[in-house]
C-alpha cells in the first residue's frame, strides 16, 4: 500500500522519494553530445515525465518498461509542465508492502457488480443462437480476461475494468435507442438482440489486442491484426462450431464488429449498412468520447483559466465547466416567485397540472 502524493496532486518545487511504475526509457543527448535518460512514470493517477541527467549506468543496465521504480529528486516546471529532476532512481529488492496494483489505474465501479450485471443482460437476449453464440466464446478464461482488461491504450476506458464498463456502458445506450424506437412505432423496428449481441462482442478482441499485466501497450498480435479482425475471426470460427447456424444472422453479428467505428479512415474494415450497425457505431463513440473527455477535464486545467491543457488527440483543450449547483445556487425563493410572477401562466404551469 502506497502511502505517497500521487501524481496529479504533485506541484512544482516538490521533493519526492517516490515509488512510480516505469512506462517509458529512452537514452537522448544533451547539446555537448553526452547521454541522459528521458524516463515517463506512472500511478493510478497519471503520468509524468522526468530527466536522469547522470550518474545512471547502473540504473540503465536493469532497467525495463514495467518495473517498479523508487525514485529521489524534485519536481520543476518547464514549458508550463510539471516534470522530475531525478537525482537517483533504484529498483527496490523484496518489498512485499508494494504490488503492481498498487500503480495500475482502475474503474472506480466495483468489478463483481459490473460482472452480475453483464450476465443478467445476457440472459435477456431472447434469440438462443445469438445467446448460445456469447456463451461459447466467453469462456470462464475469456471472461476473466475481459473484466480484467482495459478499453484502450490512452484514450477512453484506460483503466483495469475499462473494457467491460465500456461495454456495459454501449449496451445500455443501445437498450435505451431500441426503448425510444419501441415508442415511436417506427416500421422496420430495431433487432434488439441482435443489437445487443454486438454490443456485448464488439471489442472482446482487445483481450489480445492489448497487453494490461503492467503497463498498457499493443501487443504483437494486436499491431499486425488489432482487435476488430480478432473478434471477428472469433466470431467466426463458433459460428461453425454451432450445428445450423443461421449462415445470414452469422453474416450480420460479423458486420457489426467489423463496422463498429463507422469509418474505414478510423480502421472499420467496412462501414455500418444495416439499422443495427450504425446505433451500434454512435453507441460505442459516445461512451467512449464522453469517458475520454472527462478523464481529460479531470486532468485539471491550466493555471487561472476555465481550460483544460491542449490535448493532442482531440486537436484542443476543454471548458471545464463549474459543478451544475453552482449554475443556480444564488437563485433564491423570492427570485423564483418574482420571476413566476412576471411570466404569468407558463407551459410550464399548464404541462405540470
Amino acid at each position: 500500500m502506497l502511502n505517497q502524493k500521487s501524481i496529479k496532486d504533485l506541484q512544482n518545487k516538490d521533493t519526492i522519494d517516490h515509488y512510480f511504475l516505469l512506462k517509458r526509457i529512452e537514452l537522448k543527448q544533451k547539446k555537448d553530445g553526452s547521454n541522459y535518460l528521458s524516463l515517463e512514470f506512472s500511478d493510478k493517477t497519471g503520468s509524468i515525465s522526468g530527466n536522469y541527467w547522470e550518474g545512471f549506468d547502473e540504473f540503465l543496465k536493469e532497467a525495463y518498461t514495467g518495473a517498479i521504480v523508487k525514485v529521489k529528486g524534485s519536481v520543476e516546471l518547464f514549458n508550463d509542465r510539471l516534470q522530475l529532476k531525478i537525482e537517483s532512481a533504484t529498483f527496490p529488492e523484496n518489498n512485499k508492502t508494494i504490488t503492481i496494483n498498487d500503480f495500475l489505474p482502475s474503474s472506480s465501479r466495483d468489478p463483481e457488480e459490473m460482472k452480475k450485471e453483464f450476465w443478467r443482460r445476457v440472459k435477456k437476449i431472447q434469440n438462443e443462437w445469438l445467446r448460445n453464440l456469447i456463451q461459447k466464446i466467453f469462456t470462464p478464461e475469456k471472461f476473466e480476461r475481459f473484466s480484467f482488461a482495459p478499453a484502450g491504450k490512452l484514450f477512453h476506458h484506460n483503466y483495469i475494468g475499462g473494457l467491460l464498463e465500456h461495454t456495459l456502458e454501449v449496451i445500455e445506450i443501445c437498450d435505451l435507442m431500441c426503448d425510444i424506437s419501441d415508442k415511436s412505432n417506427f416500421q422496420p423496428p430495431i433487432n434488439r438482440d441482435l443489437l445487443i449481441t454486438g454490443a456485448i462482442l464488439h471489442d472482446v478482441g482487445k483481450i489480445e489486442e492489448l497487453t494490461y499485466e503492467t503497463v498498457f501497450d499493443y501487443t504483437d498480435k494486436g499491431r499486425l491484426i488489432g482487435h476488430i479482425v480478432i473478434a471477428a475471426n472469433w466470431v467466426y470460427g463458433v459460428c461453425s462450431q454451432i450445428p445450423y447456424f443461421p449462415e445470414e444472422l452469422q453474416s450480420l453479428v460479423l458486420h457489426l464488429i467489423l463496422s463498429h467505428q463507422g469509418k474505414l479512415e478510423n480502421a472499420s474494415p467496412v462501414e455500418p449498412k444495416t439499422l443495427e450497425a450504425i446505433i451500434l457505431y454512435y453507441a460505442d463513440e459516445l461512451s467512449a468520447k464522453t469517458n475520454a473527455y472527462r478523464q481529460i477535464i479531470q486532468g485539471g486545467s491550466e493555471l487561472n483559466s476555465n481550460w483544460t491543457k491542449f490535448h493532442n488527440l482531440i486537436n484542443s483543450p476543454l471548458f471545464v465547466s463549474k459543478n451544475p449547483e453552482y449554475y443556480h445556487k444564488n437563485f433564491s425563493l423570492d427570485q423564483k416567485n418574482s420571476e413566476d410572477k412576471k411570466n404569468g401562466n407558463t407551459l410550464f404551469d399548464q404541462f405540470d397540472k
